[in-house]
């Protein structure tokens, strides 16, 4: 269970202050959490959640440099996004496709990303429980995320959620698709997870 500690809503530049010890912290809401796993607190990627971060966003990378200027970017590895402020929601996304308008409004100096992604893809953990994951997929589509990919490297499927929609579960055997949100990108899974 993630570990809420607050009584007044957390800024991002108070989050960005606290100690770099290893445990992995975010914000929902003005509200920090933390990883649940105290007993390891540094979050050790396995060669599963990174063959497949490497894969897809490998995948997404071919298909955003087919795109028509201007283009949008693919950003991975816990990139950092500020997707509200006052309250802050600030967050490390596995794989992450901005708009270009998203990322005509950084600067030089920006370190997080201001802005909300068209996709966020989580990769599973064995460290991640249900609860941290759900919170995570309610706060990307609550502040107008179009798309989340919840990626299970173990299973080799991807829950599709999107607002309005129901959970749409992909499994290996079918094809990936970015519906309108990403129009043209599709990818079998059988390719993702080889």
């Amino acid at each position: 269970m993630a570990a809420t500690i607050a009584n007044e809503p957390m800024t991002t530049e108070a989050l960005l202050a606290l100690p770099d010890d290893g445990v992995e912290r975010w914000l929902i809401r003005g509200q920090l959490r933390e990883s649940s796993n105290r007993e390891k607190p540094m979050t050790v990627r396995n060669r599963f959640h990174s063959k497949v971060l490497a894969s897809l966003t490998a995948c997404l990378k071919n298909w955003r440099d087919t795109q028509a200027e201007p283009r949008g970017d693919v950003l991975s590895g816990e990139a950092g996004f500020r997707l509200t402020q006052d309250p802050d929601t600030t967050v490390g996304i596995d794989i992450a496709y901005v708009s270009p308008d998203v990322l005509a409004r950084q600067t030089a100096e920006t370190a997080l990303v201001g802005g909300v992604p068209l996709l966020a893809v989580e990769i599973l953990s064995p460290s991640d429980t249900v609860e941290e994951i759900n919170e995570k997929i309610d706060a990307y589509l609550s502040v107008g995320v179009r798309m989340v990919w919840i990626v299970d490297p173990y299973r080799h499927t991807i829950t599709i959620y999107s607002p309005q929609k129901p959970a749409r579960l992909v499994a290996e055997g079918e094809e990936l698709s970015g519906e309108t949100v990403l129009p043209g990108f599709r990818v079998a899974l059988a390719d993702l997870f080889r």
